[in-house]
């Protein structure tokens, strides 16, 4: 196996893992979240899914390769626990967790059928060199499946300068840390660039607008812009005071409360095949 590059890790993850987060990642599943994958999986498949989380997707892709088997990673241990808890409670056998850093891969050339990652390139300090991992563990034919929100192209009613000062505050976040918050709309861009050739492109959303879409989400967000790794990066950073977050928080809360609140997240896919 040739030797790997050298790991450029320099972003940090923004979010971490406090309950508010949590609470949105555990909502994930592969049809909420990977339903532009699913088409392609076969029952037979060995799959990688990087940055795996709590495992709620890890755990609907097992499901669907009985025959198969599924490897979750995530660079937080702690994390971990978490996903194992998710798999044995729902029985499943072909499913196993680990370690890893997505921009050095320990895994062989040529290792599985499927290399997916959900909301990861966003966190990366470098999301090209993520993405030639990525094909390198792919077998030929393969797939490379990567979705991304992107910040930018969220929107939401009814007009908030509250949220305004949310999002423009969340990107300044983001990229003081080495991510890049607008990945959706790069994913193609670092694909070619990361070597790859038999790109899909496509996108998809999250819409929240019932009641009970607009305490959930809105909720999280105020809870997470208050009490998460967010929360710190903003103060220590100094992007906001303790102030300027409570207030943002409150727009969150504000806007759950209308009875016509939308609010819509666009997500950037690529569906991505190895070359034989």
């Amino acid at each position: 196996m040739p030797q790997q590059p050298k790991p450029r890790e320099t972003a940090v993850y923004t979010h971490g893992h406090h309950e508010s987060v949590l609470r949105s990642h555990t909502w994930r599943t592969a049809e909420n979240s990977a339903a532009y994958l699913l088409g392609s999986l076969k029952p037979h498949m060995r799959i990688l899914d990087i940055g795996c989380g709590p495992g709620t997707i890890t755990a609907d892709l097992a499901a669907l390769v009985p025959d198969g088997r599924v490897t979750g990673v995530d660079r937080a241990p702690e994390i971990l626990e978490r996903a194992r808890a998710t798999a044995a409670g729902r029985g499943l056998a072909n499913v196993d967790f680990a370690v890893a850093d997505v921009h050095a891969l320990d895994y062989p050339d040529d290792t599985f059928c499927v290399v997916h990652a959900h909301q990861v390139l966003q966190h990366v300090g470098d999301p090209v060199q993520a993405l030639r991992e990525m094909k390198r563990v792919t077998k030929p034919n393969g797939f490379i499946a990567v979705r991304d929100a992107d910040y930018g192209a969220m929107t939401w009613y009814p007009a908030s300068p509250g949220m305004d000062d949310w999002l423009d505050l969340y990107h300044r976040v983001a990229r003081a840390g080495g991510g890049e918050p607008d990945a959706g709309r790069r994913l193609k861009s670092w694909a070619l660039r990361a070597g790859l050739t038999d790109v899909t492109a496509t996108s998809s959303t999250w819409t929240f607008s019932s009641p009970e879409e607009r305490e959930w989400w809105s909720g999280l967000w105020a809870d997470r812009t208050l009490a998460s790794s967010y929360a710190g990066l903003a103060t220590d950073g100094g992007h906001a005071t303790a102030e300027h977050l409570r207030a943002v928080s409150a727009a969150w809360r504000e806007w759950g409360k209308r009875q016509d609140g939308w609010f819509s997240v666009l997500h950037g896919e690529i569906l991505c095949r190895k070359e034989a």
